[in-house]
C-alpha cells in the first residue's frame, strides 16, 4: 500500500528532481531557504526513519504535528505520512509522538514521546530542552536519507483517508488554478486540515512548487513575485 507521501513525491521526483520544490522566506529575519524535490525527499526520509526506528511508530500510528508553515514542517508532515502514520494537528494526549516548537511543549506534557524543532533557518538545535525531550535537528541527521514505506493506516490527516485528502488537494489546486509548472506564493498558515490541504498539499498534488513566506512584509511582495517568477498567489 502506498502512502500519501509516495503519491505526492513520486510524480514530482520522476518529472523534476532537481528543480525548486519549496522556497521559504522569513521576512522578519531575512532568511531564505530553497529545497529541490530531491532534498525535500531526503529530509522527509530522515524524518520517517526517525519516527519509525527511534520512536517505534508503526503504520497506523498517530503523530501530533504542532508546527507553523515552514520548510521543516513540510518535511515533517511528509515524513509522518511516509512512515504510515496519521498527522494530528492538535494537542491530543493519545498520540504516539508529538513534534512541536518549544513554546508549545506544555501542550504535549502528557505525550510519551516528544521532539522539539527550533525551526532555525540553518537547523540549529533547541537550547536548554527539558529532560526527556528530543531535539529534532540533532537526532534527525543521524538517520538515513532513503526510506521505503511499509504500509499505512486507514487515515492520514485528522481522521481523513488518503483518498479523501488527495481528492481534496487536487480539487483545491484546480480551484486555485494551480498547474504543474506554477510557482505558488503563499503566506497561509497550516493550522488545520483544510489549511494544510489548500496551502501545501494542493501545490504538490499539482506538481507545482511553493514559495512560502513567514512574517510577510507587504513591501517585499511585488519584488518577490518577480524574483521568484511567481505565477499563482494564494491570499493569506
Amino acid at each position: 500500500m502506498t502512502t500519501l507521501t509516495d503519491r505526492l513525491l513520486d510524480p514530482i521526483l520522476a518529472a523534476d528532481p532537481a528543480g525548486p520544490r519549496i522556497t521559504w522566506y522569513d521576512d522578519a529575519t531575512g532568511a531564505r531557504i530553497e529545497l529541490s524535490a530531491l532534498t525535500l525527499a531526503n529530509w522527509a526520509a530522515k524524518t520517517a526513519n526517525m519516527i519509525r526506528d527511534q520512536f517505534g511508530v508503526l503504520p497506523g500510528g498517530r503523530v501530533a504535528v504542532l508546527l507553523p508553515a515552514h520548510w521543516q514542517s513540510a518535511a515533517v508532515l511528509l515524513g509522518v505520512w511516509w512512515a504510515g502514520a496519521e498527522v494530528v494537528l492538535d494537542a491530543d494526549p493519545d498520540v504516539d509522538l508529538a513534534l512541536v516548537t518549544p513554546d508549545r511543549l506544555d501542550e504535549v506534557a502528557d505525550v510519551a514521546e516528544v521532539a522539539a524543532l527550533s525551526l532555525d533557518a540553518f537547523g540549529a538545535p533547541v537550547r536548554d530542552l527539558p529532560p526527556g525531550i528530543t531535539d529534532y535537528a540533532t537526532d534527525v541527521r543521524m538517520h538515513g536519507d532513503r526510506f521505503r514505506s511499509s504500509g499505512a493506516g486507514d487515515v492520514v490527516l485528522d481522521g481523513r483517508s488518503l483518498t479523501d485528502v488527495l481528492d481534496a488537494a487536487r480539487a483545491a489546486a484546480e480551484n486555485a488554478g494551480i498547474d504543474g509548472g506554477d510557482r505558488v506564493l503563499s503566506s497561509r498558515d497550516w493550522s488545520d486540515a483544510d489549511a494544510v490541504v489548500e496551502g501545501l498539499l494542493a501545490v504538490f498534488a499539482a506538481g507545482a512548487s511553493l514559495v512560502q513566506v513567514s512574517n510577510p512584509d507587504p513591501a517585499a511582495t511585488e519584488r518577490r513575485v518577480t524574483s521568484e517568477k511567481v505565477t499563482v498567489r494564494l491570499d493569506g
